[in-house]
């Protein structure tokens, strides 16, 4: 099993703070209709089904120690779902099927495939630097000239978070903060300050004007992209991934922040136990943080959009939702500087065994969410807890996601 922990930023008083991965020209532009006249508009709605299998490999990850947990399997005949455990340690109301669950870092994906639409709509385009879109936030020399996808695919040279203080600045119930204005300040606290530049390229700097940089993890990297769609379309984050993403795919459920009802995300404390979290200020990252991980949904409408993206890397997508030459650059590695270890990473995806398999896993400290797809076998398995002991829970998760027999007792 192969880690690449993202840096993490300070621990506050209530949470530990930022997703990790796992493999496993000024001017508003005119948006178009996102959904052409006569396109299908993406994945056609997959058959949910209760999979027993799929409920057992739930109940080891609940025996492995998790609160709750759902596994989903994808492959030709549908989407297979089974789930079990608690929605909060203790209260004895059991996870649904129609839970909804925080996605962390896997929303990346969605706004690399958001840029994606903007872009065969014309609204930005691949070659889109920091400069084109956020000139007025003076960023240093270094960031200039990065691109749209190297902040999809962490090869910006851009930190892997804001400064604490700057992150704690931005806290607060989503309804009581606006997120664009939190965004823009987000991107000019990582995009100015010489020092922070000093400190965000500790692999190396790019080694022309416009290439790619080392590769970094970097939430800041999407973080940024997310504040430049905004000044090229006038809108916010949040309502461009629902019109240009989730309703075009038939997701219904999805929503920002941890859920507002149901099940609840576990924080633990430095001896292992867990307390459940309800939603509030300080039960996710800043709302600022959208396009790098703030997602959440049920894991059927999440197989909608692994749908889309299985459908996408064979060549056999919608094209009224994406092209196959889109789905080619988003589900291709960046070439670059890349250090031993580092990972194959395309944008929002890591890519293994020369594009067998794609992988990626997000937390905010509460949760844990993987998935794992192979699109030439025509499969993804997506495996979720309401907790973030990696410890206790990993190898578990892996073994579903690879498909091994769970050891015998």
């Amino acid at each position: 099993m192969h880690w690449f922990p993202a840096a993490r930023s300070a621990r506050p008083a209530a949470l530990l703070l930022l997703p990790f991965f796992l493999w496993g020209c000024g001017g508003h532009a005119p948006l178009a209709d996102p959904i052409p006249d006569g396109a299908a508009g993406g994945a056609l709605p997959a058959t949910v089904s209760p999979s027993a299998s799929a409920e057992q490999e739930a109940r080891e990850l609940v025996a492995a120690g998790a609160p709750g947990a759902a596994v989903l399997h994808l492959d030709a005949s549908g989407l297979h779902l089974g789930v079990a455990g608690e929605r909060a340690l203790g209260g004895g109301d059991p996870v649904t099927a129609d839970d909804r669950w925080h996605l962390g870092s896997n929303t990346k994906a969605m706004t690399a495939v958001l840029v994606a639409r903007l872009v065969e709509a014309g609204v930005v385009g691949w070659d889109d630097t920091v400069e084109s879109w956020l000139a007025e936030l003076d960023p240093h020399p270094a960031y200039r000239g990065a691109t749209l996808p190297q902040l999809l695919a962490h090869r910006s040279g851009l930190p892997a978070n804001a400064e604490p203080a700057v992150m704690m600045a931005l806290f607060g119930a989503d309804a009581l903060r606006d997120p664009v204005a939190d965004r823009r300040s987000y991107a000019a606290s990582v995009l100015g300050p010489a020092d922070g530049v000093t400190a965000g390229v500790a692999g190396g700097v790019a080694a022309g004007p416009g290439d790619p940089a080392p590769f970094l993890y970097s939430n800041a990297g999407y973080v940024v992209a997310g504040a430049m769609i905004e000044a090229a379309t006038g809108e916010a984050w949040e309502s461009l991934i629902q019109t240009w993403v989730w309703e075009p795919l038939g997701i219904t459920t999805g929503g920002f922040g941890p859920p507002p009802d149901g099940i609840q995300g576990h924080r633990a404390d430095p001896e292992g136990r867990l307390t459940p979290q309800p939603p509030g200020a300080f039960a996710d990252n800043p709302p600022a943080l959208g396009p790098a991980g703030r997602a959440h949904m049920t894991l059927a409408d999440y197989g909608l959009f692994l749908q889309a993206v299985l459908d996408g890397a064979r060549g056999e997508g919608d094209p009224g939702f994406l092209s196959t030459e889109s789905w080619t650059r988003l589900l291709l590695p960046m070439e670059g500087p890349r250090a031993p270890g580092d990972p194959a990473y395309g944008l929002g995806w890591g890519v293994l065994e020369e594009g067998r398999l794609l992988q990626h896993a997000g937390s905010n400290g509460l949760w844990f969410v993987r998935a794992r797809l192979a699109p030439g076998a025509g499969r993804a398995v997506v495996v979720a807890v309401n907790e973030a002991r990696v410890d206790r829970l990993g190898d578990a998760m892996t073994r579903i996601l690879e498909g091994g027999e769970p050891p015998r007792r």
